[in-house]
């Protein structure tokens, strides 16, 4: 289950609901937004949240808000009528700034709730009990941090989501989009400080293996091509790798769909059944160094492995019996850790703008 970032800072567009809609039709499932509510626009930030619940309602989305008491107070809603901002579209409440625990408590009772997984300690986690907290209600949301350096490690925060998984929460974390960055700085807005500039899709994998089963863009935006890697991955299980070709006969040959083989190899991912496909007699090309994302077709002089395809995990030597025919595009290199024995994937020529 993964969502995306909606950020109300600016009118709801065509182009945004457009965007909305492509991201629930490739799969994901719920949206997030802040509700800090500026003194001077109160009531256009009611109606950008009204706006919004309706066009996550049209989309069968969730809508997470992140509040405090006093903009929700500003914005016209209260804690005390719940029903209306349910009315509205909204699903859940990420609440933090200083807000009671008591107060979480109790309104986990009609509502899912989102706390702050980051700081959350045992004392706050017994508070909710003695106050009959509905924990069935209630998500622990890791913070995004704008600001280069300070994000999470991978050790504390595997022993935070240990810790909060023996209390009964479900976490959720952020990772970086790489369209419409978010200012002031635009550095990305990622829960881990390892997933800063690296490509969306691979950030979420790595999350997933971690066990983390709910994952959010923290950015406003994904390319293109990404939300389409997104799509194919969500819909069948399968890693969508572009390529780049390095002038060879035989480049569009590997252009389709692969499974790495259940015996993984260490230095190559090897697709399974391509030496038994039907093919033309592969002849040697001028010898290249097969650095990492490289992807080959074994030629002739390799006798019986003729055809076989690879794609290049660590930098290899010269081999005059591996013709290189293409190269994954640099930022998607990343997603090759995570093309584990038996995965599908596919390699699909990467077209840029202008290109047909």
């Amino acid at each position: 289950m993964s969502g995306f970032s909606i950020f109300m800072n600016s009118p709801l567009t065509k182009e945004i609901k457009k965007y909305i809609q492509i991201m629930a039709e490739a799969g994901f499932t719920g949206i997030f937004t802040s509700m800090h509510v500026p003194e001077d626009n109160v009531s256009a930030y009611k109606q950008r949240l009204v706006d919004l619940g309706a066009c996550a309602r049209k989309n069968n989305l969730k809508l997470m808000v992140d509040i405090s008491g006093e903009a929700l107070k500003k914005a016209g809603f209260s804690f005390d009528r719940l029903d209306l901002l349910k009315k509205i579209g909204v699903t859940g409440l990420r609440m933090d700034y200083n807000i009671p625990f008591e107060l979480m408590a109790k309104v986990s009772q009609e509502i899912t709730i989102s706390i702050n997984a980051s700081t959350l300690v045992q004392d706050e986690v017994d508070i909710l009990r003695m106050n009959g907290a509905n924990f069935d209600n209630f998500e622990a949301w890791h913070n995004y941090y704008p600001r280069p350096e300070t994000g999470l490690s991978k050790k504390s925060f595997l022993i935070k989501n240990q810790f909060l998984i023996k209390n009964g929460f479900k976490p959720v974390a952020f990772v970086p989009g790489n369209k419409n960055l978010r200012g002031p700085l635009f550095e990305g807005l990622p829960t881990l400080e390892d997933h800063r500039r690296l490509h969306p899709l691979a950030c979420s994998l790595d999350l997933f293996e971690m066990g983390i089963t709910e994952i959010y863009i923290g950015d406003g935006g994904l390319e293109v091509t990404t939300i389409e890697q997104y799509r194919i991955y969500f819909k069948s299980n399968r890693i969508l790798l572009h390529a780049d070709d390095v002038g060879s006969e035989y480049f569009e040959y590997v252009l389709q769909n692969h499974i790495n083989r259940v015996d993984d190899a260490r230095d190559v991912i090897r697709s399974a059944d391509a030496r038994f496909w039907h093919i033309p007699e592969v002849r040697p090309e001028m010898p290249r160094f097969r650095t990492v994302g490289s992807i080959t077709v074994d030629n002739q002089l390799y006798g019986r492995y003729m055809g076989e395809i690879q794609v290049v995990k660590r930098d290899l030597v010269i081999d005059e019996r591996v013709n290189v025919v293409g190269e994954i595009v640099k930022d998607e290199r990343c997603l090759l850790d995570f093309i584990k024995p038996g995965q599908k994937f596919t390699i699909k020529k990467y077209k840029r703008l202008g290109e047909n």
